[in-house]
């Protein structure tokens, strides 16, 4: 079988050839773009000191202001229970009635007690006056003179013993009406009417605790709490308004402010840590003991407040944070910082950066320290924007 040639193919070939001359004689390529061989690009902000509240979140649990547990100071039967669980009580209000009539009788057999011994008395006094006039005129013996004066003693105390002893029964009659000891709300019922109840029993009738206002407990590192008193007393910390903020568990805000009252005055040998309490108004009970929540203490204001974005801050080889700026001459230079925390997307600088620094937040790693860079500025948060990332970041992480 022959192979045939084929006519289209000198053709195509031609055709081929002049599409590479054509080629070889037109315009060269486009050159690089101008800017791939000049300085790297950087994005900076400027550094400007601000005035910025500190705030530091810690956890914390509820606790009553006042909290007092109802128990008998006499024994006896309970006839009635006065309140109702749960309920506000207010302070003398009767809770509970334990049968008087005991205790009744025990007064009027004091009174019978007290009147018999102001008879004797009155007996013992005429007795004592009569024997005085009868020895000044040697009617009677001395002796019989000075036993009528030490009976007449005897009667005196006596009336002041039946006298005592009156009072207490009727304070003991008193204590059949088992009152509030304080204002607040009243928790469940341990009896029942009928119950038998004994003085100074073991476990209390009921609880009450005072709600409004409340407190709410938190704890603070020791070493944290020392860092806070030297920033003071260095003057580069002003004393906050001690005003404090309540997230609540479910990550709500409560809409009341808090005053810090105290801070403990030892430290927790297990943990290391000190007990802040912050009192707050509880018009509505919305707190209640045991509740947790975390508390956003106001701790301090800084006058001249370095905060740079995140990004502008990396780790060197031995972990330390470093920032890159752009120094006067237009060339890259690295700067070791301190900081001291995160507020929002930004780090607040200790040492390291001033006022007027122009801080690389991107492309740093195109170029080399002390090589000359192409600034390109970024948009630096406003004021407004920082303060609202700092309450974010204190009060609604949850």
């Amino acid at each position: 079988m022959s192979i045939r040639p084929d006519p289209f193919l000198p053709t195509a070939l031609l055709a081929s050839a002049a599409a590479l001359t054509l080629t070889a004689c037109g315009e060269p390529p486009h050159p690089p773009s101008m800017g791939a061989g000049g300085p790297p690009q950087v994005s900076v902000v400027t550094v400007a000191a601000q005035r910025l509240a500190l705030t530091t979140e810690l956890p914390g649990r509820v606790t009553a202001a006042l909290v007092a547990e109802v128990r008998p100071q006499v024994g006896g039967l309970v006839q009635e229970r006065r309140f109702k669980e749960g309920s506000d009580v207010k302070a003398g209000e009767l809770l509970y009635q334990i049968d008087p009539a005991t205790y009744r009788a025990s007064v009027d057999n004091a009174q019978a007690s007290l009147a018999k011994a102001e008879a004797t008395l009155v007996s013992a006094r005429l007795k004592a006056g009569r024997y005085q006039e009868l020895s000044a005129i040697k009617a009677v013996s001395q002796q019989d003179a000075d036993d009528a004066a030490a009976s007449l003693l005897q009667a005196q105390a006596d009336v002041s013993a039946a006298r005592a002893a009156l009072q207490t029964q009727r304070i003991n009659l008193a204590y059949t009406r088992i009152t509030a000891p304080i204002s607040g709300r009243i928790g469940r019922s341990s009896v029942t009417p009928g119950a038998l109840v004994t003085a100074s029993q073991a476990s209390a009738m009921a609880t009450v605790q005072q709600l409004d206002p409340i407190y709410v407990d938190v704890t603070q590192s020791a070493g944290a709490l020392l860092a806070l008193k030297r920033s003071l007393e260095n003057g580069r910390l002003k004393s906050g308004t001690a005003n404090v903020r309540l997230v609540l568990e479910d990550g709500s805000v409560y809409p009341q402010t808090g005053r810090l009252q105290f801070s403990e005055v030892s430290v927790d040998q297990n943990t290391s840590a000190v007990t802040l309490r912050a009192e707050f108004p509880n018009p509505r009970g919305d707190l209640l003991p045991g509740m947790y929540a975390k508390a956003v203490i106001e701790e301090g204001v800084l006058e001249q407040a370095v905060l740079v974005p995140q990004p502008a801050v990396s780790r060197d080889s031995t972990g330390k944070p470093v920032a890159f700026v752009v120094d006067g001459d237009g060339k890259l230079a690295q700067r070791a910082l301190t900081t001291d925390r995160a507020i929002g997307d930004q780090w607040l600088v200790g040492s390291g950066l001033k006022a007027g620094d122009r801080v690389v937040v991107e492309g740093q790693q195109k170029a080399r320290p002390g090589q000359p860079v192409q600034v390109v500025q970024a948009q630096a948060p406003t004021a407004a924007a920082v303060k609202t990332a700092a309450a974010s970041a204190a009060g609604g992480a949850h």
